[in-house]
């Protein structure tokens, strides 16, 4: 007596596409595999390890600079 059979399930199935209509359950349905389908993403991308990006300009450190000391004078 506390287990639904299968027959009550159907019959709240039923009652349920009577009432929300099977467009609306549908459009539901995918809004909620969205959800998972992003939610999953995002956790493959949290668990990824960050990597560098790679430019292909020239940084400053890549540049040579010539410097000529400064002579000292007494002031």
């Amino acid at each position: 007596m506390g287990t639904f059979s299968i027959w009550h399930w159907l019959i709240v199935l039923v009652i349920v596409a009577l009432v929300f209509g099977t467009k609306k359950l549908r459009n539901m349905g995918e809004d909620l595999g969205g959800a998972v389908k992003g939610f999953k993403k995002g956790m493959a991308d949290a668990n990824e390890p960050e990597q560098p990006a790679v430019t292909q300009e020239k940084s400053a450190t890549d540049e040579t600079i010539d410097v000529q000391p400064r002579e000292k004078t007494d002031a």
